[in-house]
């Protein structure tokens, strides 16, 4: 009880220190209730009301920077895969034209060995042609210089059907041999 006493003492001691005056007290705690409720009304509740404003702005655009973030992944996902699928069809696309050069160029050489076939085949056929006509007037030109020769020897001339049966008689000798 003392102690309670005592702080009885020590209140009062304070309150006449520091001159308390309670009817002003009292009124200066009803002005400060009522400065506080007009502040609460009109200022603080605007503000609060704006804070929270501001707070649903952030969200909100914390979300749709989320979502834009989402669609950017996306949307860089369907790029790598349309590279993708463009770097598929090029390989695709030159490996095709890689194919039909080599067709064509094979079927080109087959055209060129066709052609030097070709061309060799006419060629061995000219000189056989060629050999053929060289071997016949061969033959005439010494079937003419037998019979000058045997016309020479025998020393008279030959009548037509003696040359004609020399000439025979010298190419059939020519073609057995040969």
């Amino acid at each position: 009880m003392i102690t309670i006493a005592s702080l009885g003492d020590t209140a009062q001691g304070i309150v006449d220190t520091f001159g308390i005056d309670w009817p002003m007290l009292i009124a200066q705690a009803i002005n400060f209730l009522i400065v506080a409720f007009v502040i609460w009304k009109f200022a603080f509740k605007n503000i609060l009301s704006t804070i929270k404003e501001r707070e649903k702005q952030i969200s909100d655009s914390l979300s749709n920077a989320d979502r834009i973030k989402l669609e950017l992944e996306e949307t860089e996902k369907q790029q790598q895969e349309t590279l993708q699928e463009a770097s598929l069809a090029a390989k695709k696309t030159i490996s095709s034209a890689q194919d039909q050069a080599k067709a064509l160029i094979e079927s080109q050489k087959e055209d060129a060995r066709k052609q030097a076939e070709e061309i060799i085949s006419k060629a061995k056929i000219a000189m056989e042609q060629e050999r053929e006509r060289v071997l016949r007037e061969a033959r005439e030109e010494i079937a003419s210089l037998v019979l000058l020769t045997t016309s020479k020897v025998l020393s008279k001339d030959l009548s037509a059907e003696e040359k004609e049966r020399f000439s025979s008689r010298a190419t059939e000798e020519l073609n057995l041999t040969s």
